[in-house]
C-alpha cells in the first residue's frame, strides 16, 4: 500500500471570497481627519494610510470614532478635501485604532497617486 503525503489529502471546497470593488494597495499617504470623538468632542488628527482603494483605506487613528459616522479627510498632498464613513473599526495595533474609511463615491483622485492600479479608472 503506498504511503499519503499529507499535502495530498482532499480539501474541501471554500467558498470564493467576493472580489474587491478596486484594488487595494499598500501604501503611506499622509491624512488629515476630522469629526467627534466617542465623547463627541471635535477632533483633528494627522495620521497616515495602511492600505487604500479607489473606495476607501485603512488608517490608524489615536481618537476612537464609531462605525457608521460621518468624518471629513483633507489629503495634504493635493489639498483635496472629501467626505467618508467609518466602515469598520478594528483591533488596536500600537495603542490606536485600525479604522477603515469609505467614501461615499469612488474617489481615487483623492489620493494623488501618479499610476493607480488600472481598475480604478471607474469612468
Amino acid at each position: 500500500m503506498e504511503a499519503k503525503s499529507p499535502h495530498s489529502q482532499t480539501r474541501p471546497a471554500i467558498a470564493s471570497a467576493p472580489l474587491r470593488r478596486s484594488e487595494r494597495i499598500i501604501l503611506d499617504v499622509p491624512l488629515v481627519i476630522c469629526g467627534e470623538g466617542e465623547d463627541k468632542r471635535p477632533f483633528r488628527e494627522q495620521t497616515f494610510t495602511i492600505t487604500l482603494n479607489a473606495h476607501g483605506g485603512l488608517v490608524l487613528l489615536e481618537n476612537r470614532v464609531a462605525r457608521g459616522q460621518t468624518v471629513l479627510l483633507m489629503n495634504p498632498k493635493n489639498w483635496d478635501e472629501r467626505e467618508a464613513t467609518i466602515a469598520f473599526v478594528g483591533p488596536p495595533y500600537a495603542g490606536l485604532a485600525t479604522v477603515g474609511i469609505e467614501f461615499a463615491q469612488p474617489s481615487p483622485e483623492f489620493w494623488a497617486i501618479s499610476a493607480p492600479p488600472a481598475d480604478w479608472n471607474l469612468s
